[in-house]
């Protein structure tokens, strides 16, 4: 499961998970990565995660370690609260 040459199936939170004022917007990537923009400011924090169950560890590449746990369809990361990106509670004035 570590190599990056063997192909995985992407898990169910792979995708775009946005704050309900569209501030910050994380994508969850099907390769293990994650990419998050703030605001205008694109890949403000981009590292590595892994999932189990309903849970996520995160690795900032600069080393910084955080959590988040998937319940009811709404991501609890640290302090933040993300919807899917087609949730209706989810930033209607997010931009890529």
């Amino acid at each position: 499961m570590n190599s990056n040459d063997t192909p995985q199936t992407p898990h169910a939170y792979v995708g775009m998970w946005v704050t309900a004022d569209g501030f910050i917007r994380q994508e969850l990537l099907p390769n293990g990565r994650y990419d998050e923009a703030r605001g205008n400011r694109r890949s403000a924090y981009t590292g590595r995660y892994t999932v189990t169950g309903s849970h996520l560890d995160y690795v900032d590449d600069t080393g910084f370690t955080a959590t988040g746990d998937v319940r009811d369809g709404v991501l609890f990361h640290e302090h933040l609260v993300l919807y899917r990106e087609d949730d209706p509670r989810a930033g209607q004035g997010a931009s890529s």
